[in-house]
């Protein structure tokens, strides 16, 4: 009624006042809030006064003026939830199924509109009939061909369903099989030419295993190598990358290889897997194998691709040609070039010395094969010495001896520091680590001490240190660092560093034009700190991504600090950053100090 009281007009409210004279004589609310309640006079114009209506003042409610939900509040969140919940289920399902009616019947033909995917990770090594329709789909079960000899490609294996095409005038060799009884068949229309080059045109023959140019080039198939050509591969999708290995393997990570994989169980060792610090199995490899392209058939390949060049050595660079001898004579002529070659685990020549027989008994630590040599060595071995109190000779030592504790098998370490890590943190971190390794891992360690001669006695070596000392041992582990390979330097005129080794680049990598140099044998120009050369797996990934992203031509200089991290068996994890070539900041303590600090100062670690 409130409402409908500001409606009528003045004089509609006068007309009704003045005909009816008992409604006139009550009490009359209008929505001025003014009263007319004098009998026989005229009503008061309430809007007579000009002056403007002011609402009136709302009072907030308090807090218990709210209503209440019936129950407890965590009920009524409960029945909240599980509405919200439900609305979230029922949407999730229905634009599931939307996609699912999207890509089973396609009303829209994208296929049509985009078209099969350009860009893939991994090119297939055949025409595929999923990524593009077969011009021979009509006749695919009608046998091809009269009297011309059918060619295959050596190398190249067509799916199930692929029908042999007849290449005419073509001469069958050794790298060709010929079918054995062609069969007539009706005359065929001729085939449109594929789109797809992921395999070279059937019909061309004579293909070389190794492509005579690639745009680029990377010698070396380890940390630097991957990054490297990741970068250029996120510059350039069709980018067309050759990588000449001296390995057995495709890029792998080498830090598992004194860490997680001495913990991993025997199936897990095998297949070269390991279980991350999350929790989560994975392989030592960067890539699966399906990744890699075919080095034969990397030339025609339409999306490029990267193709590893395994168990080849490089042994003549000439930068002024852009061109490289491989081992055989074959040469490969590039555009733009990426040195990772890496480096080789430095021998001890006091052992060395002492013949075949007992380099049998010996292991320079550094790859996959070494592993599994050392793998091997330790199944029948009672007693090993680690020399070398550096990284690896440390991990080593401490992985060892945690698999040994079922075993029986007992750890020797000999190294010419005062503790583990000696070189590379203060004193009293050194002396911490060394503490733990002899109390909390049992290991038997040497320190200040070097070997000074060694001989085979009953099927074992016996080893002398400097200080007339005699130890005994079933197998030797190696691990006094390593040696940057530069064998290319001297043919191709490069620049090596006399001091740190290494090929000499400037900020950006460069060695000379269109030839860079990353990972452990680079010797580069820190904008910052100066020349510097490090031997971390952190550095190879950086240093080989700015070098992909300069070959693609970013031209950006090199200023990362590395940062190395150090596993102590399963208990201490110390990343480490590296602030100056003397200096090293601790970033963080042991996850679990408080735990081992008590249980060390039990010991008298303290």
């Amino acid at each position: 009624m409130r409402l409908l009281s500001l409606f009528p007009t003045r004089s509609a409210l006068q007309s009704v006042a003045l005909k009816n004279p008992l409604r006139s004589v009550q009490v009359v609310r209008l929505a001025s809030g003014h009263h007319h309640n004098e009998k026989e006079q005229e009503p008061e114009d309430p809007w007579a006064d000009n002056k403007p209506y002011v609402p009136p003042t709302l009072k907030r409610r308090t807090f218990d003026e709210f209503p209440v939900p019936e129950g407890s509040w965590q009920e009524a969140y409960d029945k909240q939830q599980k509405s919200h919940g439900l609305q979230f289920a029922v949407g999730l399902s229905f634009l599931g199924a939307t996609i699912f009616y999207m890509w089973y019947k396609d009303p829209l033909d994208i296929e049509k509109v985009f078209g099969p995917r350009k860009y893939m990770k991994n090119p297939p090594a055949f025409f595929s009939p999923t990524l593009e329709p077969r011009f021979d789909a009509e006749f695919r079960q009608q046998t091809v061909s009269a009297s011309p000899e059918v060619v295959r490609l050596e190398g190249a294996s067509l799916p199930k369903d692929s029908v042999a095409v007849p290449v005419r005038n073509a001469t069958a060799t050794s790298d060709t099989s010929v079918t054995d009884k062609p069969v007539p068949a009706k005359s065929v229309p001729e085939a449109p030419p594929r789109k797809s080059a992921s395999v070279p045109p059937v019909g061309a023959l004579n293909i070389p295993a190794v492509p005579t140019h690639v745009p680029y080039l990377i010698i070396g198939g380890g940390t630097a190598a991957f990054s490297a050509f990741r970068a250029i591969r996120a510059n350039d999708p069709t980018a067309t990358v050759l990588v000449v290995s001296e390995d057995s393997y495709n890029p792998y990570m080498r830090p598992p290889l004194t860490k997680e994989l001495w913990f991993s169980d025997e199936p897990q060792k095998q297949g070269l897997r390991f279980k991350q610090l999350n929790g989560k199995e994975r392989s030592i490899f960067f890539e699966h194998e399906e990744f890699y392209v075919d080095p034969k058939l990397l030339s025609s390949s339409e999306n490029g691709g990267v193709a590893v060049l395994k168990n080849t050595r490089v042994t003549r660079l000439d930068p002024k040609e852009q061109r490289v001898t491989l081992q055989d004579g074959r040469e490969i002529h590039y555009d733009r070039c990426l040195l990772a070659t890496g480096a080789s685990p430095r021998p001890l020549p006091v052992l060395e010395s002492g013949g075949p027989e007992l380099m049998k008994h010996v292991t320079l630590f550094r790859g996959v094969d070494s592993f599994k040599e050392l793998d091997v060595a330790l199944k029948t071995a009672k007693k090993v010495l680690v020399i070398g109190g550096g990284f690896l000779g440390s991990e080593l030592a401490c992985s060892l001896a945690r698999q040994g504790l079922d075993s029986g098998l007992q750890v020797l370490q000999v190294y010419p520091e005062k503790g583990n890590l000696g070189r590379i943190l203060p004193e009293y971190l050194s002396d911490w680590l060394t503490r733990k390794l002899r109390i909390v891992d049992g290991v038997r360690v040497y320190p200040e001490r070097f070997v000074k001669g060694a001989k085979l006695v009953n099927g074992g070596i016996t080893v002398q240190l400097n200080d007339d000392e005699e130890i005994t041992a079933d197998h030797i582990v190696v691990a006094v660092g390593v040696t940057p390979n530069t064998d290319l330097a001297a043919g191709a005129e490069l620049e090596v560093d006399d001091i740190l080794g290494g090929y000499r680049v400037n900020a950006e990598l460069e060695a000379r034009s269109n030839l860079w140099a990353a990972g452990d044998a680079a010797s580069y120009f820190d904008v910052t700190l100066g020349r510097r050369r490090l031997e971390h797996h952190d550095h190879a990934v950086a240093t080989g991504r700015t070098a992909g992203d300069n070959m693609a031509g970013k031209g950006k200089p090199f200023w990362h600090q590395s940062m190395f991290w150090y596993l102590f068996g399963l208990t201490s994890l110390l990343p480490l950053r590296l602030q100056h070539i003397h200096a090293v900041k601790l970033v963080a303590l042991p996850r679990s100090g408080r735990t081992l600090d008590r249980k060390w100062a039990s010991k008298g670690l303290g």
